[in-house]
């Protein structure tokens, strides 16, 4: 069954590259797509297309739909294009001519808009309560690890002390950010587009408010032209707020693959959580995260893609949007995971005892060393460039006996102040 068929046959080729793997991608979006007809069915009650009784029926063919979609026994036979092709035909099926009603005053355009785009707000909300989860786990981390000295690295080459405290409550504040953009997602895909139809509107009285308030809009896109170019610019500024989630995870991944190398050794991992090699019994490998950074990684390259696929399309509807859906979905159940998995194995991580006093990291404390220097009254240009001749002529030894000016302040974290700027 497809909604435009005009009892004309299409070739069974065209069919299949056509229809794609529709079917299986819009399990995904199904329950949205009940929401959506929900809603337009009172609101075709309200206007007078549909009686009373006609709306109870169709409420309760929806509801029966629901259930199954709930209870996972909702498929999408092969003789249906589409998941909104499959709801119509069951609508008809149970009630009959009532059932052909429901397609009154729409397109399958903004049919499959305004399921994409409840999708997305719920997923999007999904995202975002996870990402606090991970949040607060990491602020919890820096508590715990806050007086744990950690060697901080630029170029990869020993710089100056730093804490486990400062590295897991840089990685928590840095997701702030990442949420800051999830909310400008949110705020996007956040505007119903039913009642746009094919892209230029219904000569039905729709009331586009009623469907507003009743799908739990915040508003409506109120030029129906718009409506429908929100198709690909949606998801090009979620692929973007998810890439910019992924790779802060991503990141984080590769300190923790770093760390655990021998040549660090700063942190592990219980073997329960390690895969091993099929010839080195002693590798402990962090495949976990190696996995992670490699999904992330493959979701940053998602906003290239929907701007490939959707760059310079004129105003309208073209089939070329179909393409968008299977590979969002899969972004946003792939970061779904990620974050729980992360979350979960974060909180077993085996913080290390680190001698910053051998001789890998001789050089960790020259900036203390200054500004032990200037404390005692010489300018900041002749301290430095002392202990930088020391460095360069080898005679240089870290100074233990006066505390180090630096080591006290990164230990002042700062998490209730970073903990009240995470955004709702």
């Amino acid at each position: 069954m497809k909604l435009w068929d005009k009892g004309i046959s299409i070739d069974k080729k065209i069919e299949q590259f056509t229809v794609g793997n529709d079917r299986e991608i819009d399990v995904h979006i199904a329950k949205y797509d009940v929401i959506a007809s929900r809603a337009h069915a009172k609101m075709l009650q309200k206007i007078g297309i549909l009686t009373t009784n006609e709306l109870i029926e169709l409420l309760g063919g929806l509801k029966k739909i629901e259930t199954q979609i709930d209870n996972g026994t909702f498929f999408i036979d092969p003789q249906f294009e589409d998941v909104h092709s499959k709801i119509e035909f069951e609508l008809t099926k149970t009630l009959g001519e009532v059932g052909k009603k429901i397609h009154t005053a729409r397109s399958r355009n903004d049919q499959v808009l305004v399921a994409l785009q409840l999708y997305y707000k719920e997923n999007l909300g999904i995202v975002k309560q996870k990402t606090e989860i991970l949040f607060e786990t990491l602020l919890g981390l820096a508590d715990t690890y806050k007086t744990k000295v950690l060697p901080g690295y630029t170029h990869l080459q020993v710089a100056m002390p730093s804490s486990f405290g400062l590295w897991f409550s840089a990685y928590a504040e840095v997701l702030i950010d990442d949420v800051y953009l999830l909310n400008a997602a949110l705020k996007t895909v956040d505007q119903n587009p039913l009642g746009s139809a094919a892209g230029y509107g219904s000569s039905f009285p729709i009331d586009r408010e009623f469907t507003t308030k009743e799908m739990d809009f915040a508003t409506l896109k109120y030029n129906v032209v718009a409506a429908q170019m929100s198709r690909g610019k949606s998801e090009r500024t979620i692929a973007a707020s998810l890439g910019s989630l992924c790779n802060t995870m991503g990141r984080f991944a590769m300190d923790i693959c770093l760390y655990m190398s021998q040549n660090f050794g700063f942190i592990s991992f219980p073997d329960a959580l390690t895969t091993g090699s099929s010839i080195m019994p002693h590798k402990k490998n962090p495949d976990v995260f190696e996995l992670i950074r490699g999904k992330c990684n493959k979701i940053q390259a998602l906003q290239t893609e929907m701007l490939l696929i959707t760059n310079n399309l004129p105003s309208g509807y073209h089939r070329d949007f179909q393409l968008l859906k299977e590979n969002m979905i899969a972004a946003f159940e792939d970061v779904k995971d990620i974050l729980d998995i992360f979350n979960y194995s974060i909180q077993q991580i085996i913080v290390k005892d680190i001698n910053v006093h051998s001789d890998l990291y001789k050089y960790l404390f020259t900036v203390d060393n200054i500004n032990t220097l200037v404390v005692e009254g010489q300018s900041f240009r002749e301290a430095y460039q002392k202990i930088g001749g020391q460095v360069q002529d080898g005679t240089y030894k870290p100074d233990t006996s006066k505390k180090h000016t630096h080591v006290g302040s990164i230990h002042n974290l700062c998490l209730d102040k970073i903990r009240a700027k995470f955004p709702n």
